[in-house]
């Protein structure tokens, strides 16, 4: 029977790191001057997968987005999958935003991946879309490692993970 190897590619951030580095952007925010006396939220609904922030002004929002995306780098938070929506400006000119995280692929961005490793002419590579996920098989590492640099070339508007490597 001949072997055959396989990954999974699939995205998501870890909801404990995010909920870390909200904490540390609280606590710096907290120590600030310019943020003194201001009331400024961020919240994570770890349910609808969103972040909430909240800021006097839009101004102060940006400063509060800044901060929160450099602490989510430094806990390795792949910033790409988190989906920004518009600034709302409430009652008293405080500023509101919704903050999506992407947990797993949405359904055009698998079908994306999957007619780009068809197109990429890799004849033994066998493709199947498994909800969220994608899985690539094939006999060989070496055409499953050329899968891997292809898709790192490109740009997927999320950050792209390859895991759950087996070998039957």
């Amino acid at each position: 029977m001949a072997k055959t190897e396989s990954f999974d590619i699939t995205t998501g951030v870890d909801l404990q790191e995010v909920d870390n580095a909200i904490n540390q952007a609280m606590k710096e925010i907290g120590q600030r001057y310019d943020f003194k006396n201001l009331v400024v939220e961020i919240t994570l609904d770890r349910k609808e997968n969103k972040v909430h922030l909240d800021a006097p002004d839009e101004f102060k929002l940006g400063a509060v987005w800044e901060i929160l995306a450099a602490k989510m780098i430094k806990r390795s938070v792949p910033v790409k999958n988190l989906h920004r929506g518009k600034p709302e400006v409430g009652s008293h000119g405080r500023a509101r935003q919704m903050v999506e995280l992407a947990q797993g692929l949405d359904s055009d961005t698998t079908r994306k991946i999957a007619k780009a490793i068809k197109d990429a002419g890799l004849k033994k590579v066998q493709v199947s879309i498994q909800g969220d996920q994608v899985r690539v098989s094939g006999p060989s590492r070496d055409e499953l490692q050329k899968v891997i640099q292809m898709l790192r070339a490109e740009d997927w508007g999320v950050e792209l993970k390859f895991g759950n490597y087996r070998s039957n």
